[in-house]
């Protein structure tokens, strides 16, 4: 059953609110009217029709014992003024079988209990209008017509009371569901807040609501001041060790470059050109993207910016685009610099190579293909790690990385609220690299 209903069940936490308040409001009421219905109005339809019985058994045994029909008439018609009734007699022909409305919650009961109690009934009407019941009645001196006010036979027709009972509900489902909303909507903007966090974007945010929600939310400033603090730290730590690190290579560079050039000076400045290279990289993946902001940007800029860097460095990469580009908010360096690495990691391995692009409504999608040899299934969540080296064509003394391109990469789409996953090309048969953001 559990399985059965939750494909139609809402998802969003209004619709699920609105489910769990509304359904025991129409269950209760459903509950409350049939009760109330069935006891008591059916008991007080029961008492009225039995009381009119009693007056019509006093008309009819007057009628049965006039001496002919017109006395009975006269002796009839004064007897039912004096009960609130009107008689015919004889009886109009166009009475001859029950009739009543499909609404008329009470008609089965009064037409069972009069018939139940006078026998010589020929035919109910309680569809007349006006609220007039017709009884066809046969008599000794013919069939008579009696007329009586239907607030005699029954209570009043529930409609009334089922009326104001559903505009009763309807109006304090909304006020409640007010008051719901009221108190979910400090909920809903702890999850934007926290989603856009998990972005790398502080959105405002104060804790508002009932207790345990204004604990959630100081909670989540707390730990959002401390992260960054952390990351603010490491930005400062990281600014020093750059220049630390780059002023003693850069004064080896110029101290080699003075040296008369030999096969020993180049052999050296090859060596500082990959410490450099080296420094670079792990500098790169220790920062990540926590330093830039993010904007609004088309994709396909991005795209076509890493295109470009391929080919002035003399390599050819083939852009496809898939669907209408939009305006994303993304970290556009940060974006850029990871697929620099997923392109760069498959022109090493690969002749032929294509990015392409797909933007949708929930996120946008690049795909880096190559006709490569790929990576093994069993070899791809290790190659997301930082250092990760499979073989060794990705060697950094044979040309290749030090492990950490596709790690830059993982954590580029990460705090972009995406993914990176790796797989087989069906197209190129190499590694399909898809890379995908958040919207």
């Amino acid at each position: 059953m559990r399985l059965a209903l939750k494909p139609f069940l809402p998802r969003g936490l209004y619709g699920r609110a609105a489910l769990i308040l509304i359904v025991p409001i129409v269950t209760i009421q459903l509950i409350v009217s049939v009760a109330f219905i069935q006891r008591h109005f059916e008991g007080v339809t029961r008492q009225l029709s039995i009381g009119v019985l009693s007056e019509m058994d006093l008309i009819l045994s007057q009628i049965d014992a006039a001496p002919d029909a017109g006395m009975a008439l006269v002796q009839g018609q004064k007897l039912a003024t004096a009960f609130g009734m009107v008689m015919a007699l004889p009886a109009p022909s166009d009475l001859v079988a029950d009739q009543s409305d499909w609404d008329d919650l009470t008609a089965g009961i009064v037409m069972r209990i009069l018939r139940e109690g006078q026998p010589r009934i020929v035919a109910i009407d309680l569809s007349s209008i006006g609220g007039i019941v017709r009884l066809s009645i046969s008599t000794t001196k013919g069939p008579a017509l009696l007329e009586i006010d239907r607030t005699r036979l029954s209570a009043s027709n529930p409609h009334q009371l089922l009326v104001i009972m559903m505009l009763a509900s309807v109006l304090m489902t909304l006020i409640a569901y007010a008051f719901l909303r009221n108190q979910l909507r400090p909920i809903a903007k702890l999850a934007v807040a926290a989603e856009a966090f998990g972005k790398g974007e502080a959105v405002p945010y104060r804790p508002r609501g009932a207790t345990e929600v204004r604990a959630a939310g100081a909670a989540f400033l707390d730990m959002r001041a401390r992260i960054e603090r952390v990351i603010e730290t490491r930005t400062r730590m990281l600014s020093g060790i750059s220049h630390d690190l780059r002023t003693p290579l850069t004064r080896m560079r110029l101290g080699l470059s003075m040296l008369p050039e030999d096969d020993d000076v180049r052999d050296l400045l090859s060596d500082v050109a990959e410490m450099e290279r080296l420094v670079e990289e792990f500098l790169t993946f220790v920062r990540g993207d926590a330093l830039e902001e993010t904007d609004l940007t088309d994709p396909r800029i991005v795209a076509q910016r890493v295109v470009d860097n391929a080919q002035r460095a003399g390599r050819t990469v083939g852009l496809g685009l898939i669907g209408d580009t939009a305006q994303v908010r993304m970290r556009p360096q940060a974006i850029q610099r990871a697929l620099d690495n997923l392109v760069g990691n498959a022109l090493r391995h690969a002749d032929q190579v294509e990015l392409s692009l797909q933007v949708t409504e929930r996120g946008v999608r690049f795909v880096v293909e190559d006709d490569g040899p790929g990576i093994a299934e069993t070899d791809r969540d290790a190659a997301l790690q930082p250092f990760s080296r499979l073989d060794a064509a990705r060697d950094p003394n044979k040309g290749g990385g030090v492990g950490l391109g596709l790690s830059i990469a993982a954590d580029v789409a990460r705090s972009h609220g995406g993914a990176l996953t790796l797989g087989r090309s069906d197209r190129l048969g190499g590694l399909r690299a898809e890379l995908r953001i958040a919207r």
